[in-house]
C-alpha cells in the first residue's frame, strides 16, 4: 500500500513536530476549520505551517491563532490573509469542556497536525497540553535514546 498523495483524502498536510518535545499531550481531539476557498487550495498544495500556532478562546468560540497558510499563488485580489485567526468547529459540549480546561493554570491547546479526512474535509488534531520544563525534556530524550539502543541490542542478539 502506497502513501496517499498530497491532495488526496486521508493525507496529512502539516505536522507540529515540536509539540511532543515541548509539551505533555494529555488528551487529543479532532476539530474542523472554517476556511476560505483560497485557503483550501493552498492546503491542497501543502502550503501550511502550524509550528508556532496555538488555540484559544475569542468571542465565546475557540480559534486557532498564528497558523500560517501561504496565499494561493494563482489567485488575484480574492486571496486570504496568511495568519488570520481561524474558527474551530466543535460540538458545544466539547467546546465548553476544552474552554474550561485551557483556563486552568498550565494548560494550552496546541494543534498537532492538519489533514484531509476520508471525505476530503480539512481537519485539525488538537492536543490539550501541559508545558514541559528542561528537566522533563532531557528525561524524555534519555528514554527515547535508551529505547533505541535497546532495540538495536535485541536486533543484534538474534
Amino acid at each position: 500500500m502506497s502513501a496517499p498523495k498530497k491532495n488526496s483524502p486521508g493525507s496529512t498536510i502539516a505536522q507540529n513536530r515540536k509539540a511532543h518535545h515541548n509539551y505533555f499531550v494529555e488528551e487529543t481531539l479532532e476539530a474542523g476549520l472554517v476556511l476560505q476557498g483560497t485557503e483550501v487550495k493552498s492546503l491542497r498544495a501543502g502550503k501550511a505551517n502550524i509550528e508556532e500556532s496555538h488555540a484559544g478562546e475569542m468571542e465565546g468560540a475557540l480559534y486557532i491563532f498564528n497558523m500560517n497558510i501561504t496565499p494561493y499563488t494563482f489567485s488575484s485580489h480574492f486571496n486570504h490573509e496568511p495568519r488570520r485567526p481561524r474558527k474551530l468547529l466543535l460540538h458545544a459540549k466539547e467546546a465548553k469542556k476544552i474552554g474550561g480546561a485551557i483556563k486552568r493554570k498550565g494548560y494550552t491547546l496546541i494543534p498537532l497536525s492538519i489533514y484531509f479526512n476520508k471525505r476530503g474535509r480539512v481537519k485539525v488534531a488538537l492536543g490539550l497540553c501541559k508545558g514541559k520544563n528542561t528537566v522533563d525534556k532531557r528525561q524524555t530524550e534519555k528514554d527515547r535514546s535508551w529505547a533505541r539502543d535497546k532495540q538495536r541490542l535485541l536486533r543484534n542478539k538474534s
